[in-house]
């Protein structure tokens, strides 16, 4: 596949993206970090930017846009803040599930609330027995006449007590992944409670919290999908991490992209023994290798955000390809530009420390990296499979 060439719309939404980004996030980074600060009033701008619903439809007030927008947008935002831009990418996967599986009702009801982020959305489906293995979760939702009634607990959900709505994966079914069914449940539903905000290695200016239901009540319209909603939960829930990876590597692009470019302005201004530390060696060896790597990682998240847009029927593989390449290696990225800072780059002020704690967490979130292995080599097994029957 050709390198993608931006054309003026594409470079529109990119500039957008990096001016609001350069303006409202970036001058705050490190403070919204220090002082553990979750920028809710510079997430709203982004909204009215079209920032909170990218690719969902314009008829609810969603931006229309596509996949490959999306990424584009994230590795600008997260540039500038990683930990900001990816509640946005959490919170874009909540709007998008609510467009695509909600009925007319629901997607009137709640996504033009989601797009302006007069309503946050959190994602609920990882518990405290069930992370990986997310089919086998174990909230249950009763049905009780014209109720169903959620019981059980969701665990390390982003925005947890300050979203305004949940969208919660909860079994209604016998045991496995046909067994499951997606809710969406208000913040202020009786029954629902959140555990204290999480202590993190990063993502500190994002809170972190476990989301309990006791016996939460929701009226049956509260199940995405209507009457055909019942069983297909688990589905919605994977479709969404489709994007969600995407997403999240393009936060760790970002974010490996702002390191980098500090970096290498530190070893072009620095001098060590008589010269610029960029003119040694194994230092240019170095700066070689990540910008090798960051353009590898670019190329490989919009061949797949290329892939979901055109239905491409290897889009899980190349998503899930692209999240882990993308996350492990902008990492890499990340804490090579921190090496290369020496002493400097474990200061705060610098910037660079940030990064390396925040980008951390991508190799997790999303599908685990060992999960996207399993993904990727599953797929591949199928097409050997596959052929060896023709």
């Amino acid at each position: 596949m050709p390198y993608p060439v931006l054309n003026d719309d594409d470079r529109i939404v990119v500039e957008t993206a990096r001016d609001f980004a350069r303006k409202r996030l970036a001058p705050h980074s490190l403070e919204w970090d220090a002082t553990k600060h979750f920028p809710v009033e510079e997430m709203v701008e982004a909204a009215s930017l079209g920032m909170a619903a990218i690719y969902t439809r314009e008829d609810v007030g969603g931006s229309g846009l596509r996949r490959i927008d999306g990424v584009r947008i994230f590795e600008e935002l997260s540039k500038a803040d990683p930990v900001t831009a990816a509640f946005l990418s959490i919170h874009n996967m909540c709007t998008w599930m609510v467009d695509t599986y909600g009925t007319d009702e629901q997607r009137k009801r709640f996504v033009p609330k989601m797009a302006s982020m007069e309503f946050m959305a959190s994602y609920c489906l990882t518990e405290p027995g069930a992370g990986s293995d997310a089919a086998a979760l174990s909230t249950s939702a009763r049905r009780d006449g014209d109720e169903w009634v959620l019981r059980g607990s969701k665990q390390f959900i982003s925005g947890g007590g300050v979203s305004d709505v949940y969208v919660v994966m909860a079994r209604t079914g016998d045991a496995g992944a046909r067994g499951i069914s997606t809710f969406v449940v208000e913040r202020d539903t009786p029954g629902l409670s959140f555990g204290p905000a999480e202590a993190k290695m990063g993502w500190h200016n994002q809170p972190t919290a476990q989301v309990v239901f006791d016996d939460v009540r929701v009226q049956a319209d509260a199940m995405l999908g209507g009457a055909d909603g019942e069983g297909t939960g688990f589905s919605i829930a994977m479709n969404g991490l489709n994007g969600g990876r995407l997403n999240i590597a393009a936060c760790s692009l970002g974010g490996a992209q702002a390191a980098y470019d500090a970096a290498l302005k530190y070893v072009a201004d620095r001098h060590a023994f008589g010269a610029p530390l960029i003119d040694e060696p194994t230092i240019r060896a170095t700066i070689a290798e990540m910008a090798m790597n960051l353009e590898a990682s670019r190329l490989m998240l919009w061949r797949a955000a290329e892939a979901v847009d055109s239905g491409d029927p290897d889009k899980v593989e190349l998503c899930a390809m692209a999240k882990r390449f993308v996350t492990e290696h902008c990492f890499t990225i990340a804490d090579q530009a921190l090496q290369l800072h020496g002493g400097y780059g474990y200061l705060h002020e610098t910037g660079v420390e940030k990064i390396v704690r925040d980008l951390r967490v991508n190799r997790i979130l999303e599908g685990t990296n060992e999960i996207m292995r399993m993904v990727i080599g599953r797929a591949e097994a199928a097409r050997v499979t596959k052929e060896k029957t023709r």
